[in-house]
């Protein structure tokens, strides 16, 4: 997949980040010098006193997404552009990320690379799940994970699990996290779950602080779908820890990988492995 013409960029700004005002012009210069046009969302605008266009017309009238900002800001930018396949690139404003890997400094020398097609596209597995209760279904879109939950510190969560129609395990725990490839390396790392290579069409399922020692990740491929349903207790389903959806007895969440995939710009250069290495301190 390569990007043909770009005629225009929408930026995304990290919210409640005013001072990125610089970065965004100094981005729009850089890329009108190429005669692209530059627009940024109406909430991003507003937060430093221009004006700007809704998220929805920037989907539908630009090539290219820019998120401005970290991780964070690029997860939530995939979220709610996935609808319209968007490819989005990633400029971090601080650390280097797992997913924005350009600062500003490299945009000088990447821009005639974009241009002239010297880049790459990663496609990443997003979940998809339908969360039904007796108010009706909602469906739900994430990019890293979503995480079956406690509502109360106090108590511990009873859930029990079904893939493709068949029993497969309960979990008695603080709760599950059901992770993409791209999520392995979020909240499912730091519960003891395994880094996937991002590329791979597979979701990991992973408990939290489970009640027996026997309870151990779980690696499924693509085409299953998971069914989850509370046995004893209210519970949530926090999705990419941005959004949160309340279950109860009764209620059922199915999970699996959506049929599209979410579209990263990187350089030609980046390398996974050498992020890990760098990000987890592997080799040191």
């Amino acid at each position: 997949m390569k990007l043909n013409n770009i005629k225009k960029i929408g930026v995304i700004l990290r919210p409640s980040t005013p001072e990125l005002k610089e970065m965004f012009e100094h981005i729009k210069k850089l890329f009108n010098g190429y005669d692209i046009e530059v627009s940024i969302d109406d909430i991003s605008a507003n937060m430093i006193a221009i004006k700007g266009e809704s998220f929805e017309d920037l989907c539908e009238s630009c090539n290219l997404l820019i998120s401005v900002g970290g991780d964070g800001t690029l997860l939530s930018v995939v979220r709610r552009s996935f609808a319209y396949k968007m490819p989005i690139l990633g400029v971090h404003a601080g650390k280097l990320g797992f997913l924005a890997d350009l600062n500003i400094s490299d945009l000088d020398e990447f821009i005639p690379k974009l241009i002239s097609g010297k880049y790459n596209i990663d496609a990443r597995a997003m979940l998809e799940a339908h969360i039904t209760t007796k108010k009706g279904s909602t469906r739900v879109i994430a990019f890293n994970d979503i995480v079956l939950s406690r509502p109360s510190i106090s108590k511990m969560i009873h859930l029990e699990m079904r893939v493709d129609g068949r029993a497969f395990n309960t979990y008695f725990g603080d709760g599950v996290i059901i992770s993409t490839p791209t999520g392995s390396t979020a909240y499912n790392l730091s519960a003891g779950g395994p880094v996937v290579f991002p590329f791979t069409k597979v979701f990991v399922l992973t408990p939290i602080s489970p009640h027996s020692l026997t309870q151990r990740p779980v690696v499924l491929p693509r085409h299953f779908e998971m069914e989850v349903c509370t046995l004893e207790e209210n519970a949530l389903a926090i999705v990419d820890g941005q959004d949160t959806h309340a279950f109860s007895v009764g209620d059922t969440i199915t999970i699996k990988l959506a049929k599209e995939e979410a579209y990263l710009v990187h350089k030609e250069s980046y390398n996974y492995f050498d992020v890990l290495k760098e990000k987890l301190g592997w080799g040191d």
